[in-house]
């Protein structure tokens, strides 16, 4: 199980982390950000922007940026919080997380500065532990107060995944969910489809979702299973052409390939007592899925596998 940290110029020091049976995953430092994430066959499974830049202190659009201390512009600072614009440090104390077995890991830190403390004056440290298996990527946030008042944030995992082509894929176990709708000033809904499918821009968050939800992608025969814990809501988006052409770091014809599904807490902030901890995780897997009659059992996906 291998780690090996690459320096390349003018980029950030990047991780990158192999298992036994070939699946990889890389890591940037700055950001604390996973841009790659490929499976035993170098079938990449991220999603990157055709015009990523790849240069801070603009973060990176696309594999899995963290969100932190505020998700989107729910709060007065700045959107999705100011975690993806560090630079993150190899954590020499990740205890009490046991030893990942079978997997090769990494363990990463981010603390509060100086200059963090004028924009958001709560001294923290923010943890991530980032695992690799066989079909498999987990990644366990925690973050602990280390300030002498109590603080409350909010925090998401924004998974860009690569699907073949998104009209074509449909995410299981939002159903019957309550959401905010983003593009309708966060009124709230409750969702009527059987499944979500894709024929316009969608920018929502799912509430009180469960521990697991799948993104099936027909065209691949493949299904990402998204496990949670820790973190109660589901973020889905995708910009589709019109807002697509007005973002500067994501190509025209990009969103065709890309879909967001986060895994997040935001309707309830979570609120930290000097010297506490919180702790959530995250776990993507791989199934592969044969299609008979065009359709994979969602019950199968969501409740049958352990």
């Amino acid at each position: 199980m291998a780690v090996n940290i690459i320096n390349d110029g003018d980029r950030s020091p990047r991780i990158l982390l192999r298992e036994p049976t070939g699946s990889t995953t890389e890591v940037l430092l700055y950001g604390g950000q996973v841009v790659s994430w490929k499976n035993q066959r170098r079938e990449e499974l991220l999603f990157m922007s055709s015009k990523a830049i790849a240069k801070p202190p603009k973060p990176i659009r696309g594999g899995i940026p963290i969100c932190f201390p505020q998700v989107a512009n729910f709060g007065t600072l700045e959107q999705h919080g100011f975690a993806r614009n560090r630079l993150w440090s190899l954590d020499e104390d990740p205890s009490p997380l046991p030893p990942a077995n079978n997997q090769s890991m990494v363990d990463i830190v981010l603390k509060s500065t100086e200059e963090d403390l004028h924009t958001w004056p709560y001294r923290f440290e923010l943890r991530l532990r980032i695992c690799v298996g066989h079909e498999k990527l987990t990644i366990i946030p925690r973050v602990r107060n280390v300030d002498s008042k109590a603080f409350s944030f909010t925090i998401a995992l924004r998974n860009y995944f690569s699907v073949s082509d998104v009209s074509e894929v449909r995410v299981e176990g939002l159903e019957t969910l309550d959401y905010f709708d983003n593009l309708l000033n966060r009124e709230r809904y409750t969702e009527q489809a059987d499944c979500i499918t894709f024929d316009g821009e969608i920018d929502r968050v799912y509430l009180s979702t469960p521990t697991k939800i799948a993104v099936i992608d027909h065209e691949r025969k493949r299904t990402i299973v998204l496990r949670k814990e820790g973190m109660a809501d589901a973020v889905v988006w995708n910009p589709w052409d019109k807002k697509a052409k007005a973002i500067v770091d994501l190509g025209d014809e990009d969103y065709k390939s890309m879909l967001c599904l986060d895994a997040a807490s935001i309707e309830n902030a979570i609120t930290l007592k000097p010297g506490e901890e919180w702790k959530g995780r995250q776990e993507l897997s791989i199934v592969s899925s044969s299609y008979f009659s065009g359709q994979l059992d969602p019950q199968k996906v969501l409740h049958g596998l352990r």
